[in-house]
Order: C-alpha cells, then sequence, then structure tokens
C-alpha cells in the first residue's frame, strides 16, 4: 500500500504571497487538514471525539519547504504512519502535484491521544489502535524520506 492521499486541494489566492508562492503557514494549514482526514480514517471522527471525549494534539512539527508551490496548483497530501505507541502517533505528510515526482513540502509530526476533560494524555482506544496497526502494517515496506527525524542545526 502506498501512502494514502489524505487531503486535496488547490492553492487559494489568499494562500500566496508577494513572490506568488504559498505562504509559510498554509503549508501547514494543509497538513493539518490531512492530519484531520486521517483522523476519520482511524476512528476519531467529529462523532467519535464528541462521544469519547479524546482527541490528538501535536507536540510537534517539522515543515520542509523543498520545491516552490504557486497559485492554482493542485496538490495533495501523502500520509505515512511511521510509528506509534499506546498514546503517540509518529507521521509524516508529503506535499505533491501532478506531473512532478519530488515531494514540494514534508511535515515530520508527533500526535499524543488525549482525554479533553484533563486535559491530559491517554491511551488509544481499541479501534483506534487497530486502524493504526492496520495502516502500518500496509505501509511497512514504504522507505522513510530523507526528512524524517532530521535535525536543525548549523555545522560548526
Amino acid at each position: 500500500m502506498p501512502a494514502l492521499i489524505t487531503y486535496r486541494t488547490p492553492v487559494q489566492e489568499d494562500w500566496v504571497d508577494y513572490n506568488g508562492h504559498l505562504r509559510d503557514a498554509y503549508y501547514l494549514l494543509i497538513f493539518s487538514y490531512a492530519t484531520d482526514s486521517l483522523m476519520e480514517r482511524i476512528g476519531l471522527d467529529a462523532d467519535a471525539r464528541g462521544q469519547s471525549g479524546h482527541s490528538l494534539f501535536t507536540l510537534e512539527a517539522h515543515i520542509n519547504y523543498l520545491h516552490e508551490v504557486k497559485l492554482g496548483t493542485e496538490v495533495w497530501v501523502q500520509t505515512h504512519i511511521i510509528g506509534f505507541d499506546h498514546k503517540r502517533l509518529h507521521l509524516y505528510h508529503s506535499l505533491h502535484r501532478a506531473g512532478f515526482d519530488e515531494a514540494l513540502a514534508a511535515s515530520e509530526q508527533m500526535l499524543l491521544h488525549v482525554d479533553l476533560a484533563g486535559p491530559k494524555s491517554t491511551a488509544f482506544g481499541v479501534l483506534t489502535t487497530a486502524r493504526l496497526q492496520q495502516l502500518l502494517d500496509a505501509q511497512g515496506t514504504l522507505p522513510l524520506s530523507a526528512c524524517v527525524s532530521r535535525v536543525i542545526k548549523i555545522a560548526r
């Protein structure tokens, strides 16, 4: 199974900057919508969140801006589950467009399953754990991107 396509959109006029390129913040918006879509696939949709009082919080997100993205470009996000434990989810989103093989941008994220009543971290439910495991197993052969586990630093 290839990475899941979790979100599609054309780049909107109010998303571009003075250079005609997608603004930094809108990359994260697009990746955030992809996470919302993933949540629906793993049993954390709006109804489930309302019933359980559980959701996902982003603990950390790294974005790599790899190629320019211009107004009107139809883009999509592919999502790769890197791993998970009883309450954390490690994923990788990559942004793509037709006719270009490389990722346009990438976002590695660590998410935490949270009981909103606390708020405090809590274990994933049985359904979510099973769905995450199915996705992880299906994607097991996908190679990790060079953008995964990168550290920001200037070598001395």
